[in-house]
Order: structure tokens, then C-alpha cells, then sequence
């Protein structure tokens, strides 16, 4: 059977998704037109919705999908995601480059889980440093907590559902403990006498490296970074002094732009209780006084 099965899917995949034989359905998106069938669309939630609603003229139905508020949903992860419907070929056309277009597709159709794990796993694959920038302008363009820490919970819909969350989490893993990792490091010298315990202190590149890639991250996951005993950069000093020094950068740029001021304390004997002596505070920057004098 799985031969005969493999032949049919294969059939409806080329002739029913690629040539768009016998459709019934026109299906419209990014200034494209779908030749789909009805039957096979309606495996998507959403679809079903959408063709429940939509008008039949002349015993062929018109969909249209509006993903003007969807910027995630790109052209190439929507198609992609159709594919799926009829064939599980989709999976091998998912790349580090397309699949959060993909995962953004997959999870606005719905009913596609196994498209969304791959989709998934190969947007964990492309947080990197060549990437940086893009996944920062993702996390900040995503709701998150008010608190700052990694495992709130969105307070407000994203076309990613849960998978939202998860790549925030991963993107700051990737800030806290990879990314320092993967960088140049030694050992403190003024500390090799504590013998192989002694924590890792970045060197004057890795520092360089990882400052500016800081100074552009999005406060809450800047503070809950800086905060963590996670980010091994050398002592709760060391971790201060990074601190102080990035939030320097950021004056310039990503909290300038917001209008809002930054700083950094050290609580002295806080790191003794398994917490952070980092502490990391945002406020709102205050509007100079102009003083009038009187006539």
C-alpha cells in the first residue's frame, strides 16, 4: 500500500497543486491566483472558514486571502504551505532562509503540525551571528511580557501561536550562553590560582563582538540577559562592567530612539543567595525645564 499511497500523493501534488488540474477553486494571495481543489483546501482550518464564506460563481469558488496584516507570511513559506496540503513534499523545501515564512504559513492554515516542527527546527538553525539583526527585529516586533523574563506568557495574539514564545526563548539562549561561547574567550589570568573552576572572561574581540550585538537587542531581553547567571562572561563585576559599557553603545542608538533612559547597578553580596547582583533599570527620559523669568 505505501507504494500506491506514495503514487497518488505524488499525482495530486503535481497534477493537482503544480498544474491545478480539474480545480475548483481560485484561490487569491500576494497578487497571485491559486488553481486548487476545495476538497483538498479544506484540510486548513482557516481555509474552511474562508471557503464557507466566500462566493461560487459558475460552480467555481473565488477565495481570497487578505495577508496584508501579515507581513511573517511571505510568498514563497504560503506557497509552501499549500503544497502541504496536498503533499508532504513541502517538507523538503523548507530552508533556514524561507522557513519562518513557512512556520508563519503553516501556523496561520492550521492543521499543519509537521510543516510547523520542520519549519521550526530550521529557524533555530538559522540563529546566528550573520542573523542577528534579522531575529532582533523579530523578537521586537513580538508581543511579549511586561516583566522581561523568558517564560511570560504573550499577552497578545501572533500569527506564530505558541512557536512565538519559543523563538523568543531561543534567540536569547543563543545570546546568553551560545553566542558568548562560540566567541574567543580565555581564562582570567588574575584568577588561575582558583584552579579549573575559574570562569571564562572574553577577550578583547569576543568583547567587542558581543557589545555591539548588545547594543542593539531589545531592552527586556537586554535586562533579562545581563541579568542572568546564565550569561558567563567572567565575574558578577565583569558582567556589571559589560553592562555598563553596552548600555554606553545604546545611548546612541536603540535607547535614544525610544526616548528612554538606561542604567546598570551592582548590589554587592546579591550573587551570594543564587540571584543576580546585576540589576538593569529602564526609565522614561525626562523633557528638559525651560525656567521663565519674570518681566
Amino acid at each position: 500500500y505505501d507504494a500506491h499511497n506514495e503514487t497518488i500523493v505524488n499525482h495530486l501534488y503535481i497534477s493537482g497543486f503544480q498544474s491545478g488540474n480539474y480545480a475548483d477553486t481560485l484561490l487569491h494571495a500576494h497578487q497571485r491566483t491559486y488553481r486548487m481543489h476545495a476538497i483538498i483546501l479544506s484540510r486548513s482550518p482557516y481555509l474552511v472558514h474562508l471557503m464557507s464564506t466566500s462566493p461560487q460563481v459558475a460552480g467555481q469558488r473565488v477565495v481570497y486571502v487578505n495577508l496584508d496584516h501579515e507581513p511573517d507570511v511571505t510568498q514563497d513559506g504560503f506557497a509552501i504551505a499549500l503544497g502541504y496540503l496536498y503533499s508532504p513534499t513541502s517538507l523538503g523545501l523548507v530552508r533556514p532562509d524561507n522557513a519562518r515564512g513557512v512556520l508563519a504559513a503553516g501556523c496561520l492554515l492550521g492543521g499543519m503540525d509537521d510543516l510547523c516542527t520542520s519549519a521550526y527546527e530550521a529557524c533555530r538553525e538559522s540563529i546566528n551571528l550573520d542573523t542577528m539583526t534579522s531575529w532582533l527585529s523579530f523578537v521586537d516586533a513580538t508581543p511579549s511580557g511586561s516583566n522581561g523574563t523568558a517564560s511570560a506568557v504573550l499577552p497578545s495574539p501572533s500569527v506564530f501561536g505558541s512557536y512565538a514564545q519559543r523563538l523568543r526563548n531561543d534567540v536569547l539562549d543563543y545570546l546568553m550562553v551560545t553566542l558568548p561561547s562560540s566567541l574567543d574567550f580565555h581564562r582570567d589570568p588574575s584568577a588561575l590560582s582558583s584552579g579549573p573552576s575559574t570562569s571564562p572572561s572574553l577577550t578583547s574581540n569576543g568583547r567587542e563582538t558581543l557589545l555591539q550585538i548588545y547594543s542593539q537587542v531589545p531592552f527586556e531581553l537586554f535586562k533579562t540577559a545581563v541579568e542572568s547567571p546564565a550569561f558567563q562572561i567572567g565575574s558578577e563585576q565583569a558582567r556589571f562592567q559589560f553592562a555598563k559599557d553596552a548600555i554606553q553603545l545604546r545611548k546612541r542608538g536603540i535607547a535614544r530612539n525610544a526616548g528612554v533612559e538606561e542604567a546598570v547597578v551592582l548590589a554587592f553580596g546579591g550573587g551570594n543567595t543564587g540571584g543576580s547582583a546585576v540589576h538593569v533599570t529602564r526609565k522614561i527620559r525626562r523633557k528638559p525645564l525651560w525656567k521663565v523669568n519674570a518681566a
